[in-house]
């Protein structure tokens, strides 16, 4: 507890978890590492406040992570929290000049590097415009790094450890988390600690695990990083993977005895298709979440089929936090379209589907999709314009993406605004179309998307990986396409690929997808 205000963060709240049962192993990693034990992380977490509290990290501060998946991250990313500072994250894998203009919008006054990174932070830092922050690495040899001095050395250099008091304040950032930034000035979302702490406090997953055992494989800087948290809050232990690897995936589910996996479709898919898949002992696993971007009801159906009862679906998003969950036996049944329900508002949340001129839609009816709730951003950083486009001051934000509600409040999505293909003739959502495409035999995994031709018409272009053992003729899926949907959605070009391009967050990356199709 803060001790000025009387405010539970969730630092606090993870910190005395720690304490009760220091023996326990709190973080393991998938490499064979020695497995960190509860006690240690909180010293360890104490070590990092009291280090950089004494280089000036505090409330208003701003501390960027660039790291993978490692439990130094997690440690640092509580230390710098529990003294109020707020936290950019900085995904690997996305390009430095990108890196450069999020750390500079966010005012970064820290940067904390893993050392498997020292080359792209110095690439950062060549692109900086702004002030250079202050850097420390989060271990690795001083004379390979030069980057600044090794944080985890200067708090084993402590005498002892010190009880460092939170300083977090309700209504201060948490964090800045970016959307988008592949041009101009990155989207900050800006999210308080008061609403996450409530989420972390009080909301637990069900079917988790009792205590529940969270593989995180996909990035911590995403929605693994709040599922550590909330696994750590509710006593359970976080294994770590560096990357995704669906082999190492399921053989870690069956070793490891875990309870709970998060993934996006696309990886869901890979996990899916894995030949180890079928002899993998699967028994301990109780909850497999899957959310960020738009699924496949054919995939979804399938894996409902081969995992069992143990499928959630969640529709959120940075700007709101979770808003939905779709239990196990949504998936059993179809919606509109095909569709599966992402499922029902959370408690505490409102939801409202309405037309471009606000009047909420009828059930059945498409409309954009608005949502209140106490997990709803501050607002995006310095970004006034956007923010009062997004939040217009009504209590509700405008999500931006597309769905509908049936009789008994189900949400169905149909796709973002901001994808909407204009297209001669009419608008094309490229979910419809990837929801038809992977019914197809011959398809495995597909994206589609607009490109602008010459005189900024748009056309609909799919990228597609061919399912083992079939041949896919691009004239074949034009012709099932208009069948099914009609000409006005059948794809102009379709791209054979190896495989989906995706963003460093698992999502498919439309963006490289635009640029390979103008290459062509």
């Amino acid at each position: 507890m803060t001790p000025a205000t009387g405010f539970t963060s969730y630092t606090d709240a993870l910190l005395a978890v720690l304490a009760r049962d220091p023996s326990r192993a709190v973080l393991t990693t998938g490499d064979g590492g020695d497995a960190l034990t509860a006690g240690a992380l909180h010293d360890t977490v104490h070590r990092m406040a009291a280090v950089l509290a004494g280089r000036g990290i505090g409330r208003g501060r701003t501390v960027a992570l660039l790291s993978g998946n490692r439990p130094e991250v997690l440690a640092a990313r509580y230390a710098a929290n529990h003294l109020g500072a707020r936290i950019v994250f900085l995904y690997d894998g996305m390009a430095a000049a990108t890196l450069a203009r999020i750390a500079d919008s966010a005012e970064t006054a820290l940067l904390l590097v893993d050392p498997a990174l020292h080359g792209t932070a110095r690439q950062l830092l060549g692109h900086l415009r702004g002030p250079a922050p202050d850097v420390m690495t989060l271990g690795g040899e001083p004379a390979a790094g030069g980057l600044g001095p090794d944080l985890l050395a200067a708090c084993a250099a402590l005498p002892a450890t010190p009880e460092v008091p939170g300083a977090a304040r309700p209504e201060g950032d948490w964090c800045i988390r970016h959307t988008g930034g592949t041009t101009g000035i990155p989207k900050g979302v800006r999210m308080a600690h008061a609403p996450y702490a409530g989420m972390i406090l009080h909301h637990r997953m069900e079917a988790a695990g009792d205590p529940p055992r969270f593989l995180a494989c996909t990035p911590l800087a995403h929605l693994a990083g709040v599922l550590a948290d909330a696994t750590l809050a509710a006593g359970g232990t976080v294994v770590l993977h560096r990357a995704f690897d669906p082999t190492a995936v399921l053989a870690a589910v069956a070793r490891e005895r875990i309870t709970h996996l998060w993934l996006l479709p696309p990886l869901l898919y890979r996990l899916l298709d894995d030949p180890t898949l079928p002899a993998t002992d699967l028994s301990t696993l109780t909850r497999l979440t899957y959310g960020g971007c738009a699924a496949s009801p054919s995939r979804l159906a399938r894996a409902a089929e081969v995992f069992g009862p143990v499928l959630f679906g969640v529709y959120g998003m940075s700007e709101a936090m979770t808003i939905t969950e779709a239990r196990p036996e949504d998936h059993l049944r179809a919606g509109p379209g095909g569709r599966i329900t992402v499922g029902r508002p959370l408690p505490g949340v409102t939801l409202a589907v309405r037309d471009a001129d606000g009047r909420e839609m009828p059930t059945g009816e498409r409309g954009e999709i608005h949502v209140r709730s106490a997990g709803v951003m501050s607002g995006y950083w310095k970004q006034p314009e956007l923010t009062a486009q997004a939040l217009p001051g009504d209590g509700w934000l405008r999500t931006g993406d597309v769905g509908m509600l049936d009789d008994d409040g189900r949400l169905y999505l149909v796709d973002r605004v901001k994808d909407l293909i204009i297209v001669v003739g009419g608008h094309v959502h490229p979910a419809e179309v990837e929801d038809l495409l992977h019914t197809h035999p011959a398809v495995a995994h597909c994206a589609v998307y607009g490109v602008r031709g010459p005189d900024e018409t748009e056309e609909v272009h799919a990228a597609v990986v061919p399912a083992p053992g079939h041949r896919v003729d691009p004239a074949v899926l034009r012709a099932f396409v208009t069948e099914h949907q009609g000409a006005l959605y059948a794809p102009a070009v379709v791209h054979l690929v190896d495989a989906i391009p995706l963003t460093p967050v698992g999502k498919p990356d439309k963006t490289q997808l635009r640029a390979l199709a103008a290459a062509v």
